[in-house]
């Protein structure tokens, strides 16, 4: 089976292609894309190949960009660490959606589909099932956080968290006036647990409010440094892989 990869994240890719070899050691990674632009040329200039796997995002632009400049006769699994765009994907001759991070399990049981479905021209999607599973509509985010210290507990709304942060192993939240509090959660946990429209984890070390931006200043690689509100004394870099992301997340097309 051959197989092109469309993915703008040099970690995510190289994820991507150990965890297919580790489900399916027979298939062939025939090319990673990283942008609409140059996979427009790829489709045009080359083979359809038997499976596609499509980031969403890309650094570019959103990927449903690629099917109005070409026809894209492969079916699709889309990768995304978003999930707004169920509806559209399925618009388009799509096999599965998964969540990043991908688990191994999920990324099995798509190929497996992809498998049972191969050689039909239209893939019969259950829209209904679909949304019920990645966009819950009675998902409900934390509201507060109780903070235990000394021999007291003390209650933090999340609204008034500015970011939450490691240092020295150690696990923070800071509100906006100024005090910061150990947490026992680590930020996978928190990053799940609070509304993805009001804090993004810019890289490993921090998750942050969108209140909390202060100002934002161009780095090396289309990174973007911020200036952070309360002050902080550790650097707050966008990591490269996250940068896109970040940019869309902020609603604007930031260079």
């Amino acid at each position: 089976m051959k197989i092109l990869i469309i993915e703008d994240e040099e970690p995510a890719a190289n994820r991507l292609q150990s965890m297919i070899k580790e489900v399916d050691n027979e298939t062939q990674v025939l090319d990673v894309i990283v942008s609409i632009k140059t996979a427009v040329q790829w489709f045009k200039n080359n083979k359809a190949p038997d499976l596609v796997f499509l980031d969403i995002q890309l650094a570019d632009g959103i990927s449903f960009e690629i099917f109005k400049q070409v026809e894209v006769k492969s079916p699709i699994i889309f990768t995304t660490a978003f999930d707004e765009y169920a509806i559209e994907a399925f618009k388009v001759n799509s096999v599965d959606y998964l969540l990043k991070p991908l688990k191994k399990e999920e990324l099995s049981k798509a190929m497996l589909k992809f498998k049972s479905l191969h050689g039909t021209t239209n893939v019969p999607v259950d829209l209904e099932e679909l949304l019920r599973t990645i966009h819950n509509p009675e998902q409900k985010y934390k509201s507060r956080f109780l903070i235990r210290f000394a021999d007291q507990i003390k209650k933090i709304e999340v609204s008034d968290i500015a970011y939450f942060y490691t240092q020295d192993k150690i696990n923070y939240l800071k509100i906006f006036s100024g005090n910061s509090y150990p947490i026992d959660l680590n930020l996978d946990s928190v990053e799940k647990a609070i509304d993805p429209q009001k804090y993004f984890r810019i890289n490993r070390q921090f998750i942050v409010n969108i209140e909390s931006i202060e100002q934002m200043f161009a780095f090396s690689k289309s990174r973007v440094k911020l200036k952070l509100k309360p002050a902080t004394d550790i650097e707050t870099i966008v990591s490269t892989d996250r940068s896109p992301h970040f940019k869309a997340w902020l609603g604007d097309d930031l260079e």
